[in-house]
């Protein structure tokens, strides 16, 4: 079949592509170098869409490509280049199409159709370069290697191969040229590392040292010099070398390398990862073709799994509902925020102090209950600040007007009596909580906000004996709040929508991923790992070994381990949270008495660390003799099977009790403030997957098609 007939079916089942469109013009070139051809990709929008490859956006460059060869052939130009729109070169496949596929070989027509297109770049007859000039991901990466040169700009903001992270494997040319160009370490790097890194982005300077652009130029005035430059090249003046290939035993340390980082991050349970392995050790070669061939296969093997599907749900979980939060009332309603108090200068209170300062840019005072506490709190966020300008992050003039807007008081009439937003970050206490607001409402304006940071308890309750309750809201962040993006948003029964928008607003400015929650014990996130510990604790506690109890949820390849995951925490606050789940639902949430005298002894978790262990987790032999077990001993597979039977329960009351809008907020919610792995989405499509959803609950939580392939 031909590349034609390819693209044109493959067309057909992609209705709703965005086009992208590949306009040839026609440059002559300085230094008297010859007549040039341009490809300039463009799907028709500005910068916030950035431009993608489906069948029809293949079959225009194709399309292009037919013209450039004949002018090739006819010796009418001396090269052709390849570029984007403005900040943006191209971000990769379309992958609203992928979700509709439903055949194997419809999957496979997609990966040879891409290889058909790109590979003519190398096979035109005149060298041909690719012009990085803004944002390049996947496919948009990959239309350039097949190209003799590369340029990139300085002020390209994100270069990725993140296939990886979705699911997918680079698979229009990624896995076999990238080591065939750089070397199979830096390649390993790329398409492993960062992917599985958090899609960790790579700087046009990046790009430029690893080796994958040839000449790195400031954005300013980038095409100009790239086409500088490339004159120099056709004329011979500069002539670009590249370092030669290890392809002996550094090439196989590589993948190894690679293999120890996917199983130290996905322990198996993602096989895409050790696909693109499998690509990068037989590309050692050269054979690109059969490089390309694998490719293919591979590609549609993962389109047509689970956890690419899962990949896709999550990635459009973060990027589109994350920013859309449902059940979010109108944003006219939200009241402007220009001065905001934080009760509290503790290392969580200065976080907050910090993050609202920088995103909102308004004074920010800080209370506490003596000078030296609120000395500290201010004092930590000067020292931050000054961190950012180490770091040349932001210059003199902003760190120094950031320091004048942050200041700390005893008295909060004196320092809240016309801020319009007030966040609690005090003791998680009930009766602490409702005097701190007790005070603040007396002092502040009619409209402020008053937002606590409580993790578990009761936003009504702590609103209950105020005059206006009803402006009274949940703002809980995830520690470090710098890092991770969710805010669970709680509204208390008599919370108005005024107030809950403004919430949102603010959470928005902040640059936040905000999800609405009723207010429920322990929210979302907090109430499902408490669930998991818990019956991870309770295992435990029955007889099974702490390393059989650990190793049992390897497969779901968490951020860390349960336990690791109770050090950072504290096993205090984790006892405290468990102790109120507990007193809502005392016949699903145990209190551990293990982790009771753990917490009595003053233990700061379960294990020791030392350098000659590689400071690898080992149980604490001072926790080993505190622990009181029975005699029921599970396998991993037991283990792991009451775990996710107890979670996918839970999650199935929450959404009976209306917690939160629906599954697919749940699953954002974990992703987002509990680092949980984009090739699960979460968790509900893994639990769908796995058979859990319906032996628990007697159906999935999602339907056919919304995380897997379409009946």
């Amino acid at each position: 079949m031909s590349t034609t007939e390819l693209l044109k079916g493959a067309a057909e089942l992609f209705p709703d592509e965005v086009v992208t469109s590949a306009h040839v013009r026609h440059l002559d070139l300085p230094f008297n170098a010859g007549r040039f051809a341009l490809i300039t990709l463009d799907n028709g929008f500005d910068h916030t869409k950035p431009t993608t490859f489906g069948p029809q956006s293949l079959a225009n460059l194709n399309t292009a490509l037919d013209q450039v060869e004949k002018e090739a052939a006819a010796g009418e130009i001396v090269g052709a280049g390849v570029t984007g729109k403005p900040f943006i070169f191209a971000v990769g496949a379309d992958l609203k199409g992928v979700e509709l596929l439903k055949k194997h070989d419809d999957a496979l027509a997609i990966g040879k159709g891409g290889h058909e297109v790109f590979k003519r770049l190398a096979g035109i007859g005149v060298p041909t370069f690719a012009y990085y000039n803004g944002a390049a991901m996947g496919g948009g990466v990959e239309v350039g290697l097949h190209c003799s040169y590369r340029t990139v700009s300085a002020a390209l903001p994100a270069f990725s191969l993140p296939e990886v992270f979705l699911g997918l494997v680079p698979g229009w040319g990624g896995c076999t040229i990238l080591p065939n160009l750089i070397g199979a370490d830096r390649a390993v790097s790329v398409i492993i590392e960062n992917s599985l890194n958090q899609n960790k982005q790579l700087k046009g300077s990046q790009v430029y040292e690893l080796g994958i652009a040839d000449a790195l130029f400031e954005g300013a005035d980038f095409l100009e010099q790239s086409l500088l430059w490339t004159a120099s090249v056709l004329k011979g003046e500069i002539v670009v070398e590249r370092a030669a290939i290890d392809r002996g035993e550094a090439w196989d340390q590589a993948v190894a390398k690679g293999r120890a980082v996917a199983d130290g991050k996905v322990h198996g349970a993602a096989p895409a990862a050790y696909r693109a392995l499998d690509i990068i050790a037989a590309a050692k070669d050269g054979d690109l073709q059969k490089g390309y061939d694998a490719e293919d296969v591979a590609l549609a093997d993962l389109i047509m799994g689970g956890e690419l599907r899962a990949g896709i749900y999550a990635f459009n979980l973060v990027q589109k509902r994350g920013k859309r939060p449902a059940g979010a009332p109108d944003k006219s309603l939200a009241r402007p925020v220009t001065k905001v108090g934080v009760v509290g200068a503790g290392l969580m209170a200065s976080q907050l102090a910090l993050l609202f300062l920088r995103r909102l840019e308004v004074p920010v005072v800080l209370t506490d209950i003596d000078q030296e506490r609120v000395d500290k709190g201010v004092g930590y966020v000067h020292a931050e600040i000054d961190k950012l300008l180490g770091k040349r992050r932001i210059n003199q003039d902003k760190a120094n007007r950031l320091k004048a807007l942050v200041s700390g008081v005893l008295d909060k009439a004196e320092g809240f009596s016309d801020a319009d937003f007030v966040i609690e970050a005090v003791f998680e206490e009930i009766g602490v909580k409702q005097q701190v607001f007790a005070e603040v409402e007396a002092v502040v304006p009619a409209h402020a906000i008053l937002a606590t940071n409580t993790s578990s308890l009761s936003i009504t309750e702590m609103a209950s004996k105020l005059k206006n309750p009803e402006r009274v809201v949940g703002f809980h962040f995830f520690n470090p709040v710098a890092i991770l993006p969710l805010l669970e948003i709680v509204r208390g029964e008599q919370t108005d929508d005024a107030s809950l928008a403004t919430a949102f607003a603010v959470a928005k400015k902040l640059k936040k991923t905000a999800v609405l929650v009723k207010d429920a014990p322990a929210f979302v996130v907090n109430r499902i790992l408490t669930r998991f510990m818990g019956e991870i604790q309770n295992v435990i506690d029955e007889g099974t070994s702490v390393e059989v109890a650990e190793r049992a949820v390897e497969p779901l390849g968490l951020p860390m381990s349960p336990l690791v995951l109770l050090e950072l925490v504290g096993p205090a606050i984790g006892l405290h949270v468990s102790e109120t789940l507990n007193r809502s639902f005392p016949d699903r949430f145990t209190v551990s008495p293990n982790l009771a005298a753990v917490v009595k002894a003053g233990k700061r978790g379960f294990y020791v660390y030392s350098a000659e262990n590689g400071f690898k987790p080992e149980l604490d032999p001072e926790v080993a003799a505190l622990l009181k077990q029975g005699d029921v001993v599970l396998t991993e597979e037991q283990v792991r099977a009451r775990v996710l039977d107890a979670v996918a329960q839970e999650i199935g009351l929450m959404l009976d009790e209306g917690v939160v809008a629906e599954a697919q907020d749940i699953d954002l919610c974990l992703i987002t403030g509990a680092g949980w792995p984009f090739h699960l989405g979460g968790i509900t499509p893994y639990l769908d997957r796995e058979g859990v959803s319906e032996r628990v609950n007697g159906k999935p939580f999602l339907a056919q098609g919304v995380a897997s392939v379409p009946a």
